[in-house]
């Protein structure tokens, strides 16, 4: 009879546990996910992901126990110059053809203070799955005017490196081999 009763007890806890978890989605509005590389050693590049989709999962205020999950379509890189956005689609770099999507996943987050964390996930480029290691800034929490439902507010930074990927065989000389990565963008509760 204990037995039955603390299976009761663990599936009625672990069911609110789930119950007490808030999803939150991108505000695409309000929301951007860019990269920079440096080209010939001397001068940064700037691109975008123009279509992407976030989802935040927690169910503490402070986001303290969140699940972040993105994903953005390769073919909508963005760098302001054709010739290059093509290239970067093709085999030689990204192969949105073969790789269509760019996708990452949190496992663990860590408080730095009470803004800062420290998140490490799974980041999928280019059929190459890695563990990475982000740095969150949680900008706080909010009432949007017009839903009159809770936002809140993110800012994503990290540095990956392009050939743990696989992606392009340019020298580091020529394209550096570092991508610096900044994501920002309010969530709305759902």
């Amino acid at each position: 009879m204990k037995k039955a009763t603390l299976l009761t007890s663990m599936f009625l806890f672990g069911s609110l546990a789930l119950m007490a978890q808030t999803k939150w989605s991108v505000d695409k509005a309000h929301a951007y996910l860019n990269f920079t590389v440096t080209h010939m050693s001397l001068s940064e590049v700037d691109g975008s992901f123009k279509k992407f989709d976030a989802t935040v999962t927690a169910s503490k205020p402070d986001f303290s126990d969140a699940v972040f999950t993105l994903t953005a379509d390769i073919a909508s890189i963005n760098t302001d110059n054709n010739y290059r956005d093509t290239d970067l689609k093709s085999d030689k770099y990204f192969d949105a053809a073969k790789y269509p999507l760019l996708s990452f996943t949190s496992k663990s987050i860590s408080k730095i203070n009470a803004k800062k964390y420290k998140l490490i996930g799974d980041m999928t480029m280019h059929g190459v799955t890695k563990s990475v290691s982000l740095m969150l800034t949680y900008n706080g929490t909010g009432t949007n005017m017009q839903t009159h439902k809770p936002f809140a507010g993110f800012k994503i930074t990290g540095t990956l490196n392009r050939n743990d990927f696989g992606v392009g065989h340019a020298p580091a000389a020529i394209i550096s081999e570092d991508i610096d990565l900044k994501a920002n963008g309010e969530f709305d509760q759902n």
